[in-house]
């Protein structure tokens, strides 16, 4: 231990040629992971992300059924989106386009799709908090997050000022690799985590105990059947039993009786041996509620509704019954806000053109389309509005970018400075210009009409 306590107190310990080996040994182990023992950083080090990386790939994301299912759901709705640019008009946003110089978004290396680059940038964030990317002339490349280090300009918890002065990519974690200056890096970090300045948490971290719990599920439910699916047994035996005559008895049972193979087979006992049962079964475990309950926060940590998952838990009535209400939540509260979060960060690599943003067009996701009754409701009333605002004078292609973009600011024309003859006093000259008026645009409308007599007027002939 005072070895331990000295390596803690001393700034670079005898032993410590880089900082690569000074972040390695203010690390400790515990169980297989390792974890660090404080938040460090100084001028010129590395604000290293956790150490838990590879930890989540391998005890979380391929080993736990369900951690995988939410990541994957989560995967399959971020990658469906894709890029464009967006202008505002007075501080509102505008109309969407495109231009070329999206096409880097749209094959961001050799073989590469935006759905591909946006599956790598969730799953990155899920595991580990972070996702790094840079530009290389006409390629964006991805940089395995645990293997970027965050150079940051003084100690967090030493100075006032601490900002981040590079990016340290060593791949395989080791070596000095090729640093990168901020404006040249892509880094999203959707979580924040409250112990660091500029890195992101995975939404894993937070749920750890009940994937470990679940595994543990999982682990008694298959040794469960792997013991004949039934519950344990305790065998007495009277004492003139010999160590050698039990130790042989032990050894034929399970022989015997250990196994599903052997599941429902007569058990056989002699010399006053007597069984009892200890523990309970699946069913007096309650193991479906046991097991469903950590499954719910796994869910709830990643922003999935457990019906998108497909687990028994969000099929209850008092959960999501309704798929459309939990759709909606996971499109509104979970991929709209990701898919905000980077496109900021993803602005690095495209020119966006002044006045205009980085956006995403989710228009044509099936997921997220509302029932056809609501589309077409939301339609026929644009479709109202648009008339309506033609009928006053408003030019019809302003019109419909006002309506469809919420911003009546766009509306250009002028007003006829007629009113419809409802809103005049019976009589009254404003009334009857009104009525004029109307009669004019019905006969422009339909020229049989102008022939037509007004009402009072007299019949022409001889008579």
């Amino acid at each position: 231990m005072p070895k331990l306590w000295d390596l803690l107190r001393s700034d670079f310990p005898p032993q410590v040629s880089n900082l690569t080996d000074l972040a390695q040994a203010k690390k400790m182990s515990f169980e297989g992971m390792t974890y660090p023992l404080f938040g460090w950083s100084s001028s010129g080090q590395p604000e290293e992300i956790e150490s838990s990386f590879m930890g989540h790939v391998q005890g979380a994301y391929k080993s736990d059924g369900v951690v995988f299912a939410v990541v994957l759901a989560r995967m399959l709705l971020f990658s469906e989106t894709r890029f464009t640019y967006q202008r505002f008009n007075k501080g509102r946003p505008g109309e969407m386009f495109g231009d070329p110089s999206l096409q880097i978004l749209e094959t961001p290396y050799p073989n590469g799709t935006t759905g591909e680059m946006l599956a790598r940038a969730d799953q990155d964030v899920s595991l580990g908090g972070n996702w790094y990317l840079v530009r290389e002339k006409n390629r964006l490349r991805r940089l395995r997050p645990d293997w970027v280090s965050i150079i940051l300009s003084a100690p967090p918890d030493q100075a006032v000022e601490s900002d981040v002065m590079g990016y340290l990519y060593r791949p395989g974690g080791t070596g000095t690799g090729r640093t990168y200056l901020p404006e040249e890096m892509v880094h999203w970090s959707p979580i924040p985590d409250p112990e660091a300045m500029y890195r992101g948490m995975s939404w894993i971290t937070p749920v750890i105990r009940e994937i470990q719990a679940d595994k543990a599920a999982t682990n008694h439910k298959a040794i469960f059947f792997e013991n004949a699916a039934t519950p344990n047994l305790t065998v007495a035996f009277k004492e003139s039993v010999t160590e050698d005559e039990f130790n042989a008895f032990v050894k034929a049972h399970k022989e015997a009786n250990d196994g599903t193979r052997n599941a429902y087979k007569t058990m056989f006992l002699a010399g006053g041996a007597d069984v009892q049962v200890v523990g309970g079964d699946m069913k007096q475990l309650d193991f479906k509620v046991t097991q469903g309950a950590g499954e719910t926060r796994i869910c709830a940590a990643g922003g999935v509704p457990p019906i998108i998952v497909g687990l028994s838990e969000g099929l209850q009535a008092s959960t999501y019954s309704n798929y459309g209400m939990a759709r909606r939540k996971f499109g509104d509260h979970w991929a709209r806000p990701q898919w905000r979060s980077i496109c900021g960060p993803l602005a690095k690599v495209v020119p966006v053109p002044s006045g205009c943003r980085l956006w995403y067009d989710d228009r044509d996701i099936p997921f997220l389309y509302e029932d056809a009754k609501d589309r077409v409701e939301i339609q026929q009333g644009q479709v109202t509005m648009i008339a309506r605002l033609a009928e006053v004078g408003a030019d019809w292609d302003t019109a419909v970018k006002a309506v469809t973009t919420g911003d009546l600011s766009l509306l250009e024309g002028s007003h006829s400075g007629l009113f419809s003859v409802q809103l005049q006093p019976p009589g009254s000259p404003e009334a009857d210009a009104a009525a004029e008026a109307a009669k004019e645009g019905d006969a422009a409308a339909d020229p049989n009409k102008k022939d037509q007599p007004k009402e009072g007027d007299k019949p022409s002939g001889d008579g």
